[in-house]
């Protein structure tokens, strides 16, 4: 008899309570086709990262009614790469889905990310979008520009417009945990542990409900983030600014006693000095802000910190375990 497969899908939340019920209908009508069609088995892992609103009461709710509802509680919020790795940690799954709850990742692609994780040596089936309608033309203009960047930096391939979204194999999923950084940047994770990867592209939806969490400070400084998490370009960028500035100085000093040997002529006046002081100035202390912030980091993991802090937890497949045990 064939193995019957299960598929664990991790949906991170943060005050989500107006688009829960209708993420939780789109995602039955998928387990419906799926458990017809194929015979598998699912379980829903919705991480509640610290909502403030009926979030966590909803998902009770619906873990008291529905025997494939499960979540996790944490005592405040710890954001969504805490969530999702909280998810990763917990599922039980032959197969792993990580999704956002609004609903702007297509649920149907599921279907076609198993399939072809079925039929094909695929390890992970990943989404990306290849349209940003709905977005203000300054923040598609710095998404895009991000990726860029950090593929001509770094030695992880990002996929422009790449999402969370993706199913993954249990191989690739065990791979992902064994990274146990404190500061995380999951895309350039899932990149980093290698795997084959196949994209399905899809055009951009907008909330179903709802509003987003992410701010452009918030997008700018989870960019930042990911640059600083795979390459250590900056800090070449910075030694760089130094030498150039150095060179400068050495021959600008050459060219003042040469011009005031031949020429007579008396130092510049004050105006110039300042401008060029205040422009050095700029430049050591953006050098430095570099440097600090890899100590930053480096501060954060040597802490040991824990990703996260259960506040609350319902897990079926678990306690399941447990019973069995």
């Amino acid at each position: 008899m064939q193995k019957q497969d299960k598929i664990s899908i991790i949906v991170p939340c943060h005050n989500e309570e107006e688009v829960l019920p209708l993420f939780l209908k789109e995602i039955e009508k998928i387990y419906e086709v799926m458990h017809a069609k194929h015979n598998v088995e699912m379980e829903y892992l919705f991480v509640d990262d610290g909502s403030a609103d009926r979030t966590l009461m909803f998902l009770r709710e619906q873990e008291a009614e529905n025997p494939r509802v499960n979540y996790l509680s944490f005592s405040r919020n710890f954001g969504k790469e805490a969530a999702m790795f909280a998810g990763l940690e917990k599922a039980s799954g032959d197969y792993v889905v990580i999704i956002d709850a609004d609903l702007q990742d297509p649920p149907e692609l599921i279907i076609e990310m198993y399939e072809t994780l079925q039929t094909t040596d695929y390890d992970c089936v990943a989404s990306r979008r290849v349209s940003r309608k709905g977005e203000s033309k300054i923040r598609s203009f710095f998404a895009r520009m991000f990726y860029k960047v950090i593929r001509k930096i770094s030695k992880v391939n990002i996929m422009d417009g790449a999402r969370d979204f993706r199913m993954m194999t249990r191989q690739m999923t065990d791979a992902v945990l064994s990274l146990r950084e404190y500061n995380r940047f999951s895309k350039g994770i899932f990149a980093w542990v290698g795997f084959n990867t196949k994209w399905i592209p899809f055009e951009n939806r907008n909330r179903e409900a709802g509003t987003t969490k992410w701010s452009f400070w918030g997008l700018l400084v989870y960019a930042i983030d990911g640059i600083l998490a795979f390459s250590t370009a900056p800090l070449a960028l910075s030694a760089i600014l130094g030498l150039a500035f150095c060179a400068i100085a050495i021959i600008m000093i050459f060219v003042i006693i040469w011009k005031t040997l031949a020429f007579g002529d008396k130092v510049a006046g004050w105006p110039s000095l300042a401008c060029i002081l205040c422009f050095t100035a700029g430049i050591s202390m953006f050098c430095n802000g570099v440097i600090g912030l890899y100590v930053s980091k480096t501060y954060s993991e040597v802490k040991g910190r824990p990703q996260y802090i259960l506040k609350d937890e319902k897990v079926k497949s678990q306690q399941k375990s447990l019973s069995e045990k």
